[in-house]
């Protein structure tokens, strides 16, 4: 809550309602993506979410800001437009903190919907799919989160990695 502060004091949210989480502590085969809303404190999805390839198998445990790493990075990102590319709907993600995820943008990381992100997915190979670093989600439920948080409002990408509390401008 501390970083969601920070950008909500620095006025750099324009949907200040909205704190989605991405809790990359927890299994990728258990729905691990909470979209809040701020305001009537109710969580408006609660889903699936992919990680790298690169980030790890089940569980996600390690990160990158690299580009071609295909890690995911951990942190603070300000979510932007939105377009259609080659997985459809799209929402670019602009990462806000130095060395940990800001370059986000060039590495094209973006919340799209992913077909691997789905039951049936874990249910054929035992573990959700993995993206190129992108928090991807539910084909069916893109549009619908998407639309939700876009422009303007706050992803944070949890995992307790003593490296990044340490590094982080946001974390106490």
């Amino acid at each position: 809550l501390s970083g969601y502060q920070a950008l909500y004091n620095d006025s750099r949210l324009s949907k200040p309602e909205f704190l989605s989480i991405a809790d990359f502590s927890q299994s990728a085969n258990i729905k691990r993506l909470y979209v809040i809303d701020m305001i009537n404190c109710k969580v408006l999805f609660h889903t699936y979410v992919a990680h790298g390839r690169n980030s790890g198998d089940e569980y996600a445990c390690s990160f990158g800001n690299k580009a071609e790493s295909y890690k995911s990075s951990l942190g603070f990102y300000l979510t932007g437009n939105t377009y259609q590319g080659a997985h459809g709907l799209s929402l670019r993600l602009k990462g806000c903190e130095a060395g940990i995820n800001d370059h986000a943008e060039a590495r094209g990381i973006v919340i799209h919907g992913a077909d691997y992100v789905s039951d049936q997915f874990i249910r054929k190979n035992g573990r959700l799919g993995r993206s190129h670093g992108c928090p991807a989600v539910p084909e069916n439920l893109c549009r619908p989160i998407v639309n939700s948080i876009k422009d303007g409002s706050v992803l944070f990408i949890f995992y307790p990695d003593t490296n990044y509390f340490k590094q982080s401008v946001f974390c106490d």
